[in-house]
């Protein structure tokens, strides 16, 4: 079976993929949590999966688990703790490896495709082991198959807490049929995109947050110019994620199993109305070939030759970590961020300064969101029960979810307000896993200042997020796999540095999308675009 995958998503790792809310169909579920002040062990109730007596587990297992968007230099302490637990719960012990924004999309497909014996991944539609490509593939167990069917068996609890949409979104054709292959995380269901405004250093300056609002992009020069000239020449007051990037200023948003080394697929959504039909109409483009991605990228130019964009954002191997470096020092007066309610708590307290976020769009559901944070059983799982046992005790448990996020009380986070965490950063700088990557957040203790009732807001604010038009649909690459590939390679070339403005669009905009016809990506769009067609006449029906 390993041999067989080891071939299989070798392939797919030079064409894997990528990154949702008018009507909403979250309210006709039940999403009712257990209360979010952390327990301990001794007074949390057990979760009650509907099988677990019936499974012997005398046989103590060990589970390696892969996630992504950590950094962990110090997990003994949590570990400790935590297996202590799962030894009593499930006789588990728990082996995480913490992937990093960095590293993952590179290791991750080797793990994969060198069949190491990792049970659980992370996965989702924007990484390079995107969950669709990788479920066509035979990468991930199908959760609710006919006659063992273990989401049924062990993790109905987790199942029926989640909203319609994630559960939706979580259904995909795969390798053994339509079905589920992978459990959703209950995070924001919507997708958002927002200005991350270090509001400290703007007022420094004599700016308001609504000097933001009333301008976009385009206009975000001569505050760039006068942060710069005050903070100095190793200051980059634009703090960018390429991609995201482009997706904020040109609203654009990711086509579910697009490459995920480079979304070359975009729709163009109504950014005032998301519900409605797009600028395009409900059609999928070329979004290198288009006029709003030229003229982004010559605006980008210019702010990069102005010094508003460091260079390392253009590096694929240290853009993340400079990124992020910036935001949790605060040296950064714009960022790109993909949002979720209540950010700006978080990020305030764990950088020190005011942080407000400033929406570029409504928030909205689309498919790639809801496929935005998920747990894939490895077809080469040799303890799938074990494994999807853990997940649901995981996602239902809030002792187990606070201890394995946030980290030990008292140490890394203190209880404080009644049930608010406050975190303590400087333990944190050694254990912080990325909160949304890990499963169900409603389960934690809500921040400190976010307010004891900060679950039951964002349950309701997700739940009253509109739909695209194309919610659902998500292109099935195989037709076209081999110019996918082939285009993934081309676009590494240029997409990142022209995202960043490290190139100049003018001579290097016209060979890339030059490349691009050359190896096919009229075909691309063309297949994209007859499934979109069909898509939408089977919902419409």
């Amino acid at each position: 079976m390993k041999k067989v995958l080891s071939i299989v998503l070798t392939v797919v790792m030079l064409t894997a993929l990528l990154s949702g809310c008018g009507k909403t169909k979250d309210t006709e579920t039940d999403t009712k949590t257990p209360s979010t002040v952390t327990k301990t062990p001794d007074d949390s109730k057990d979760p009650t999966p509907t099988e677990e007596a019936k499974i012997d587990i005398s046989k103590p297992v060990t589970l390696t688990w892969y996630l992504h968007g950590s950094s962990v230099s110090d997990d003994k302490a949590v570990l400790e703790k935590a297996n202590a637990y799962l030894k009593d719960k499930l006789n588990v012990t728990l082996k995480p490896i913490w992937g990093t924004w960095g590293d993952f999309n590179d290791n991750v497909v080797l793990s994969i495709g060198g069949g190491d014996d990792v049970d659980i991944y992370f996965t989702c539609s924007w990484t390079q082991n995107e969950y669709n490509s990788y479920a066509r593939n035979g990468a991930w167990l199908r959760l609710d198959q006919e006659g063992n069917n273990l989401i049924e068996k062990y993790a109905s609890d987790i199942w029926n807490l989640l909203p319609q949409v994630l559960k939706t979104g979580a259904t995909i054709p795969g390798n053994d049929g339509l079905g589920v292959y992978a459990l959703p995380g209950y995070k924001d269901s919507a997708t958002q995109n927002c200005w991350d405004v270090n509001v400290t250093l703007l007022e420094k300056y004599g700016y308001t947050i609504d000097d933001i609002k009333k301008t976009d992009y385009y206009g975000f020069g001569d505050i760039l110019k006068t942060v710069k000239e005050g903070e100095g020449e190793d200051f980059y007051p634009l703090n960018v994620e390429g991609m995201v990037l482009e997706r904020m200023v040109n609203n654009s948003i990711i086509v579910a199993g697009d490459s995920g080394i480079s979304n070359m697929l975009s729709y163009y959504m109504n950014p005032t109305d998301t519900a409605k039909e797009g600028s395009y109409g409900n059609k999928i483009l070329s979004k290198f070939e288009t006029p709003e991605y030229k003229k982004f990228v010559e605006k980008t130019r210019e702010y990069y030759l102005a010094g508003y964009i460091d260079p390392k954002m253009a590096i694929r191997t240290q853009a993340n970590d400079a990124r992020v470096a910036a935001q949790d020092s605060g040296k950064y007066l714009l960022g790109t961020q993909s949002y979720a309610l209540g950010y700006e708590d978080q990020a305030s307290a764990q950088r020190g300064i005011e942080v407000q976020m400033v929406p570029v769009t409504p928030a909205y559901l689309d498919t790639a969101v809801s496929q935005g944070a998920m747990m894939a059983i490895s077809a080469g799982c040799k303890n799938p029960e074990r494994a999807v046992m853990f997940l649901n005790l995981l996602n239902t448990d809030p002792y187990l979810m606070t201890l394995l996020n946030y980290g030990i009380e008292g140490v890394h986070y203190d209880i404080v307000n009644g049930g608010e965490a406050r975190l303590n950063k400087e333990a944190r700088t050694s254990y912080t896993p990325w909160t949304n990557g890990m499963g169900n957040i409603t389960l934690l203790p809500p921040l400190e200042g976010q307010g004891l009732d900060f679950w039951d807001t964002f349950k309701a604010y997700y739940g009253g997020c509109s739909e695209v038009p194309i919610l659902g649909y998500c292109f099935n690459s195989t037709s076209v796999e081999n110019q996918l590939a082939a285009l993934a390679n081309v676009a590494l070339e240029y997409d990142l540095t022209l995202n960043t403005g490290a190139i100049d669009p003018a001579t290097k905009l016209p060979e890339f999308i030059q490349k691009l016809k050359d190896n096919g990506i009229d075909q691309v769009v063309a297949e994209a675009n007859t499934q979109l067609d069909n898509f939408l006449k089977e919902k419409n029906k």
